[in-house]
Formats: structure tokens, sequence, C-alpha cells
């Protein structure tokens, strides 16, 4: 049996009846070419199902109209509406997505950065932590999705409002009455300013701030942070995990001591994640909005792309809100 070689632009261009470098004008978006000829051109194309070649596309210096990705793990929940809000923005203008995880190949001596740029995206979304000493390219527009602890010079971030949220939960726990609450927490940018919020409003309220936790916010940190709370005030009767994925760990660690959710200790998470209104969990979690973090983030990308002059950076803070399901409740009296 024979295999078929795939058509090529020699083959679009006799069969649409046009010279080669006409056919490479199409598929490059050159708006120098008539509706006439370009309609010629993607009929013969679909009819031989020939698809660019984007490697070659990148040698000569056009447009990949590709936006990449960076994230820093995609077991992470958070990426889930955050990655939906970038594609919803990103498919009116027809450009594509390439997705960059900076665990995946963290065994190689390369930034997932960087290698998006060898690619010749036209622009990133960085949604990851870890690029204090990040050099970005004068003709490459990058944004920032989500708070992170540092911020390289110069670029635009799009996050949701992290200190409103950790407000919302403190403020949610406080009106039903607890004063026994313990904050479990991990590392990161937007964890940091979530506690910071926290912590400061429960001290406003003459609480005594109870933190846990330290490292990823993970379950794993989540189930120990809690466990600790646990053991050293047994008096604790609400706690608020940094992320849905702490709060399941939370969930187990308050279970596993012979307590009940929200009978005797209340939890609430914050993201939103699927997790949250699994009829398993039914959380009550702060939703930050990150689909329209990632909507946002990938529209300001594109109209840095489009944009003749280079402007000031902007920071835009979406609001977050409090979803209540059923893992809070007064305190036991």
């Amino acid at each position: 049996m024979s295999l078929r070689r795939p058509p090529t632009i020699i083959d679009v261009a006799t069969r649409a009846g046009v010279s080669k470098s006409l056919v490479s004008m199409v598929m490059r978006d050159d708006p120098g070419v008539s509706a006439a000829r370009r309609a010629a051109v993607l009929a013969a194309a679909a009819e031989l199902g020939y698809r660019p070649n984007r490697a070659a596309a990148i040698l000569a210096g056009t447009r990949t109209r590709t936006i990449g990705v960076v994230v820093d793990d995609f077991r992470n929940p958070w990426y889930v509406p955050m990655l939906d809000g970038v594609r919803d923005a990103l498919a009116p203008h027809g450009l594509r997505l390439t997705l960059a995880d900076t665990r995946a190949n963290a065994h190689l001596d390369s930034s997932p950065f960087d290698d998006l740029l060898s690619l010749r995206v036209d622009g990133v979304v960085l949604a990851a932590e870890g690029f204090r000493d990040l050099v970005v390219p004068a003709d490459t527009p990058v944004v920032i999705a989500g708070e992170r602890a540092e911020v390289p010079g110069g670029l635009d971030v799009v996050a949701s409002d992290e200190a409103a949220g950790g407000r919302l939960a403190a403020d949610h726990l406080i009106g039903l009455g607890h004063r026994r609450i313990v904050h479990v927490t991990g590392s990161g940018g937007s964890a940091a300013v979530r506690r910071a919020a926290t912590v400061a409003r429960l001290a406003e309220s003459g609480i005594e701030p109870l933190v846990f936790g330290d490292g990823p916010t993970s379950e794993a940190t989540g189930y120990e942070g809690t466990r600790r709370a646990l053991e050293s005030h047994p008096d604790l009767t609400a706690v608020f995990a940094a992320n849905d994925v702490m709060a399941m760990g939370a969930i187990a660690a308050v279970r596993d001591a012979g307590l009940r959710i929200p009978e005797d200790v209340s939890v609430i998470g914050n993201d939103e994640t699927p997790l949250a209104a699994s009829p398993l969990l039914r959380l009550t979690t702060v939703d930050p909005h990150n689909d329209e973090v990632g909507r946002l983030a990938a529209a300001r990308l594109v109209d840095r792309i489009g944009a003749a002059e280079p402007s000031s950076p902007t920071r835009v803070l979406v609001p977050p809100s409090l979803v209540v399901r059923s893992t809070t409740a007064p305190p036991r009296s």
C-alpha cells in the first residue's frame, strides 16, 4: 500500500490557477489579495486538504496568528476557566492558542516562555510564577494573567482582586458568628495577597488571625495545615482555604478528626472550580471570575498586537463574588 503525499502550495496554485506567491499571500492573510482570488485559493486548499506549513511561515517571517499561554501546572483547576476566557477572546480574531507548562519540561534547561518565543508567537499570556528576570523582546506583547509576587516591568496585568476575595471570605465567616477562624494557605502571589487581606480583616474585627500552611497551594498542604490547626486549636470553628483544592484537603482533615461539616467546622474555599459545585462537596467559595481574567488578558493582548504605537502598562482588577453552598453555617453553640 502506497502513501499519498500531502498536497503542496504548488498543488494549490495549480488548482486555483494562480501563482505560488499569491497562494503564500493568502495563507499569511495579506490584505493585498482581491476577494475573488482569495476565495479561489481557499477553495482549492479545502478541496485538496492542504494545510500550510507553519514552520515555513515562521522562517518566512510572517505572523503565526498564534498566542502562547504559559501556565504553572496543567493539573491546577484555576487554569480551566482562565483558558476558557482566553479562548473566547481570541476566537473572533481567528487566533489559535498554544500552551506551555513550566513543569512539563522542568527536566530541560529551557524556559517555556523562551520556547514560545522561538515559535514566533504573536503574543504571550503569562499565567505562571517565577519569571522575575524575564526579558521581553520589544516586538512581542506580553500580558500577565493573575496576581503575581513579582511582575516584570512594563507589562500589563489582569487579575482578580484577591484582597477583596480574602475580605469576602472573612466577612462571610464573621457574619455567621465565627470567632475561631483558621486561614490555611500556601506560597504564591495571589495566596500572599489574599492572606494579608484576610489577616487584616480578622484583626480589624478583634479576632486573632490563625494562619497555617506553607508551600504549594495543594490538597496535601490543605490537609496538613488543617490537621495541625485542629491539634493546636481544638476550639476552631471555621477554615478558610486559599483555594478549592486546599479546601478538599481541609475537609478531609476535619472529617478524619471525627468532626462534621458544617455542624462542627465550616469550610470555605476560593476559585469556584468545578470541584466546588460538585454534589460531593457543595463547597462555599469565593469566585474570582477567572474566565473574565482570561478574557480581559487576551483582549488586552490583542489590542497590544494591533497597536501602531506602544502605550503605558495597565493594571485591571476583576471584582470577586461569594458563592454560598452547604459547607458553611453558624458555629456550634
